[in-house]
């Protein structure tokens, strides 16, 4: 095994800000949907919206930084070896079968963490900010501006959010899913991680 640099410190801040923003937009968003009573409605309110508009914020300095490092490619789908990591988290992984695509420095996502990642990039986050800030800004009756039938937007934000929570708790799991229990997430933590030495 070799100890290789990973993740950069603004990656390591990018995932830890956008996990602390999401686990608050969830509790506080669920709270005011009715689903149950933790801070109260108005301070859920006031919290959804201010993280709402970090999120936003640090989406901006991701993309930037995704597109002037380049590190926007580790995004990108591909096919290859699609079906062979379908196998390995199906059957493989309890078999203690090797990885069908190794970790490395310039390739971090296998093609599952690829597609779900650029979903959630392209369509998942751009639906839950835009539908969050058009309920914000066209709901409320103090506000100057209107739209009535905001129930396709309520919906499309409901079901991102149900979605969100679906892959956080995929995410808690695969986290366990390292060389040990708690290397990837000691690999988020330091930027380093453990993978095995290649040939040259």
């Amino acid at each position: 095994m070799e100890k290789v640099k990973i993740y950069s410190r603004f990656e390591r801040f990018w995932h830890w800000t956008q996990m602390m923003l999401i686990i608050t937009l969830g509790l506080t968003g669920f709270e005011i949907h009715g689903s149950y009573h933790l801070f109260g409605f108005e301070e859920s309110v006031r919290l959804h919206s201010a993280s709402g508009w970090a999120f936003l914020v640090l989406t901006i300095f991701a993309l930037f930084w995704m597109i002037v490092t380049g590190q926007s490619r580790q995004f990108v789908p591909v096919r290859n070896n699609v079906k062979s990591q379908v196998m390995y988290y199906i059957s493989g992984i309890f078999r203690n079968e090797p990885h069908p695509v190794p970790k490395t420095p310039e390739s971090k996502l296998n093609p599952l963490q690829r597609i779900v990642y650029f979903g959630l990039i392209i369509l998942v986050f751009p639906v839950q900010l835009i539908t969050g800030f058009l309920y914000l800004y066209f709901h409320y009756p103090d506000n100057p501006f209107a739209l009535e039938g905001l129930e396709t937007i309520a919906v499309l934000h409901t079901l991102g959010a149900f979605l969100l929570v679906v892959f956080v708790m995929i995410h808690l799991y695969l986290i366990t899913t390292g060389h040990t229990i708690g290397s990837n997430l000691k690999a988020m933590i330091t930027g380093y991680e453990e993978l095995e030495q290649t040939e040259n």
